[in-house]
């Protein structure tokens, strides 16, 4: 398993720099998807149901007090993401390229509203108060639960 560092690299290598917002929600986006579509979890760290939405707590730690990540996986600090896209196999990017494809050209907002709709995020936060911090977790049953529920099928 890839870490969610390995997938963001992958991320920005791909859609080029981005908010940090936006990564986060992407990289939300490619795990429930990566449980539906590969029945495994894309990369090991936790989600957790933050106000904003959905956020890998390691990868916001990485990226705290910077708006945008660059394309290339550094900060303005100069910081390098420590990840590696290389590292992710043909599945793993196959997984990662739809979800971009339908996801990437959003922007964070239309993204973290999304998120808010459904019920992963919504269930972690039942009766936290709208705006005030959390830390549950997203837990992988519950994504898998729901974007099972709304994948296509594949009808011949």
């Amino acid at each position: 398993m890839v870490s969610a560092f390995d997938v963001a690299a992958y991320i920005l290598a791909r859609k080029g720099g981005m908010s940090a917002m936006k990564l986060q929600k992407l990289l939300y986006y490619c795990q429930a998807w990566s449980l539906v579509w590969d029945d495994t979890p894309l990369f090991k760290e936790r989600i957790e149901a933050w106000a904003n939405g959905p956020v890998v707590r390691a990868v916001y730690a990485w990226q705290r007090g910077f708006y945008s990540v660059y394309g290339d996986g550094t900060l303005e600090s100069g910081a390098r993401i420590p990840g590696s896209a290389d590292v992710l196999d043909a599945s793993q990017r196959e997984t990662v390229d739809a979800v971009l494809h339908f996801y990437g050209d959003k922007n964070s907002q239309w993204l973290s509203d999304l998120t808010h709709m459904e019920p992963p995020w919504r269930d972690a936060r039942a009766d936290v108060p709208d705006g005030a911090p959390s830390n549950r977790e997203i837990t992988l049953e519950k994504m898998a639960e729901y974007y099972s529920s709304i994948a296509p099928t594949n009808q011949a």
